[in-house]
């Protein structure tokens, strides 16, 4: 395994200019560089955890040799992951002859702002989409403003604004797109990253190999892919990372295989990009994404990620052990595959050895029923307070197959065995779910805490079952 070249200083193109960073910190992030050391303060701090949407920028990368921007709350988004990206920040949103941007005019026009502190984020976030979609339909306008909170005028006039928008000659950001392209491809050298600043090293791999090396040589490393959640061990529980290895940027970690039984996503594969392929397979969880987090976190946060920091309430967990996912384990050069539901060992402890890491995940595209259910607080943008997955198999009547996985219920994401061993061999019938979701109080004692009470856990994951089969067995038994 030849090892790449070393390079010390990350590199970035900032609005026009480009910017070069040697001293550079695991825990800065892209607001406090934008703020404090450029001045460029129309990006806001409201929430620091990326829940509110007043600091986004946009963020363009390479994918192949096509230059993508995605927004992205700056707020959690570390500083050294941006090597080899342009950063568009709204300083830079500008119309012909410095005039307003078509985005902001209609703001201007439909009164969408009133105190003004999120209007920079709603704007950014709403030309990340003009640029995607220049005639979207009030429902992606919709999906698009998820990850962006106005207290002020609420979203009717911006809804307005983002609908009347209208291109107006060619954008700026197109126009300058082939020289931006051009100038980041030179960029690419296939080297290791390494920068640091008072006792804090990011490193950056330059291929899956190399990351290997590097976990290997130091397994004690935070691997960090989006940051949608080490972003608030800094900003929020203000945690030091002495040395943390980024792999957001690796092309290795990002493949999509489709195949005719399963579909095998890449550790790295962010929401967004596994949104499209994954609910083509699995029909059942294209909604299921539009309720994990905002626009904005879906294109930072990566399935693997999800996986990996084997939170009790991560939203992917469930509906792919109710799939029979597997996941590849890497360590140096070898490779395991286990059963997701086994990779989760108790709170806060996984079935991952030390410099080990996850590669892949291998998703089943099983026959039968399914659904993927999340019941939270509020409908967009929040954390789950209880996630299901359920699939079902049914032939000649009866169900042949169960498996049914809960989050938010137990330490870890689990499966309800009592409920599923109710269901297996029974006539697919409400009579069946009935008596699994009473079943349901065997196999899981929730707690109580912010989110819900443990009377309320139980009482939704029972009725999801029973959501299941009003949904499913519409028609009756002889849905079957």
């Amino acid at each position: 395994m030849t090892r790449p070249p070393l390079r010390t200083h990350i590199r970035f193109r900032l609005n026009e200019r480009e910017v070069m960073r040697e001293a550079v910190a695991a825990s800065d992030t892209l607001l406090d560089f934008l703020r404090l050391e450029q001045r460029l303060t129309g990006s806001k701090e409201g929430c620091a955890e990326g829940d509110c949407g007043a600091c986004t920028v946009l963020v363009g990368r390479l994918v192949g040799d096509a230059l993508v921007y995605e927004p992205v709350n700056a707020c959690i988004r570390f500083l050294a992951s941006l090597d080899g990206c342009h950063v568009v920040t709204v300083e830079h949103l500008r119309g012909p002859e410095g005039a307003l941007h078509p985005v902001q005019q209609a703001m201007v026009d439909h009164h969408g702002s009133q105190c003004g502190f999120c209007t920079p984020g709603i704007v950014m976030a709403l030309y990340g989409l003009w640029m995607r979609v220049p005639h979207p339909t009030r429902r992606e306008v919709e999906v698009a403003l998820q990850g962006n909170l106005c207290r002020c005028t609420g979203y009717r006039p911006i809804i307005d604004a983002a609908m009347s928008i209208e291109a107006a000659g060619e954008d700026f950001l197109a126009a300058e797109r082939d020289t931006v392209t051009a100038e980041l491809m030179t960029w690419r050298d296939g080297a290791r990253v390494e920068v640091a600043r008072d006792g804090s090293r990011a490193v950056l791999p330059g291929d899956v190999d190399d990351l290997a090396a590097c976990l290997e040589a130091e397994p004690e490393a935070r691997v960090i892919a989006g940051a949608t959640d080490v972003g608030l061990w800094v900003t929020k529980h203000l945690r030091a990372l002495p040395v943390a290895v980024f792999v957001g940027h690796l092309e290795g970690l990002k493949q999509i295989e489709d195949g005719a039984e399963a579909i095998r996503i890449g550790a790295g594969v962010t929401y967004s990009e596994a949104e499209g392929a994954m609910g083509a397979a699995l029909p059942h969880l294209a909604p299921y994404f539009e309720r994990i987090a905002g626009w904005q976190v879906r294109n930072m946060g990566t399935i693997g990620g999800n996986i990996a920091n084997g939170s009790p309430i991560g939203d992917m967990p469930p509906v792919l052990i109710a799939l029979g996912a597997t996941i590849t384990l890497r360590k140096g050069a070898a490779r395991r595959e286990i059963a997701l539901e086994d990779f989760f060992v108790d709170y806060g402890k996984q079935d991952r050895a030390p410099g080990e890491f996850v590669e892949a995940i291998t998703v089943p595209k099983p026959g039968g029923f399914h659904a993927a259910y999340k019941v939270s607080k509020r409908r967009d943008e929040d954390i789950s307070t209880v996630a299901a997955g359920i699939h079902v198999a049914v032939e000649g009547g009866k169900i042949t197959a169960a498996r049914i996985a809960y989050g938010g219920m137990a330490a870890v994401p689990k499966r309800a065995a009592a409920a599923e061993a109710i269901l297996i061999g029974a006539p697919f019938g409400a009579a069946a779910f009935e008596a699994a979701a009473e079943a349901v109080a065997e196999d899981f004692a929730p707690l109580t805490d912010m989110r819900a009470s443990a009377e309320y856990r139980m009482r939704v994951a029972q009725n999801l079952l029973r959501r299941f089969w009003i949904e499913q067995g519409a028609d009756g038994e002889v849905a079957a």
